[in-house]
C-alpha cells in the first residue's frame, strides 16, 4: 500500500485528550506524509486544558484542535481515511460508523488521563504517560515501509504498534 499521503483518524469516546494529542503529534511528525484528524463517539465538546498545555510545552501546534463527533468523518464530503485508530477501549467496543472507502483499522488503547483523579502532580503524570505512549506509537507508524507492505502485513504492523507501551 503505497501513496504519497495518508489520512488517519484517531477515535476515542470524549475526543478531549488522547485522540486530540495523537492528531497533533502525527500532524507534526508526519508532516507531508500524513494528515491526522480526531473525533469521538460522545465528544466532550472541549479539549482538555492539560492536553493543550502538554502539547504546547512540547512544541506541538494546537491551533484548530477541537472536540468533534465522529459523524463528521462518516459524511460523504469528509476526507477519505486510510486508517482509523481507536485509542480508548470504550470506543473500540462501540459500533462505529461505516467509513467511506473502508479504511484499515487498529486498536491502540491508551489509559485515559482525563479520567484520572488525584493531585495535580498525579493528573499531570497521567497526561505525560499517555503522551509518551502515543508519541512512541506514532513515531513507529511514520517509519513503516508502506511501499513494501501488503494490506495483511500492514494490518499486522498497525496492531503490533498498538501493543507498544513507550
Amino acid at each position: 500500500m503505497s501513496k504519497s499521503s495518508y489520512n488517519v483518524l484517531f477515535i476515542c469516546t470524549g475526543n478531549s485528550a488522547r485522540s486530540i494529542m495523537a492528531e497533533a503529534i502525527l500532524n507534526q511528525q508526519g508532516a507531508g506524509r500524513f494528515r491526522a484528524y480526531s473525533a469521538g463517539s460522545h465528544p466532550a465538546g472541549e479539549v482538555n486544558p492539560h492536553a493543550i498545555e502538554l502539547l504546547e510545552r512540547n512544541r506541538f501546534k494546537t491551533e484548530g484542535l477541537r472536540s468533534k463527533n465522529w459523524s463528521e468523518f462518516a459524511a460523504l464530503d469528509a476526507p477519505h481515511m486510510d486508517f482509523v485508530l481507536t485509542v480508548c477501549d470504550k470506543a473500540a467496543g462501540e459500533v462505529c460508523p461505516v467509513w467511506p472507502g473502508q479504511p484499515m483499522s487498529a486498536h491502540w488503547g491508551v489509559e485515559d488521563p482525563a479520567s484520572v483523579r488525584g493531585s495535580e502532580e498525579v493528573v499531570l503524570r497521567a497526561f505525560a504517560d499517555a503522551f509518551m505512549v502515543l508519541n512512541r506509537r506514532i513515531a513507529l507508524l511514520t517509519v513503516l515501509p508502506f511501499e513494501k507492505l501488503d494490506k495483511l502485513a500492514l494490518n499486522k504492523e498497525l496492531a503490533d504498534i498498538g501493543r507498544v507501551k513507550s
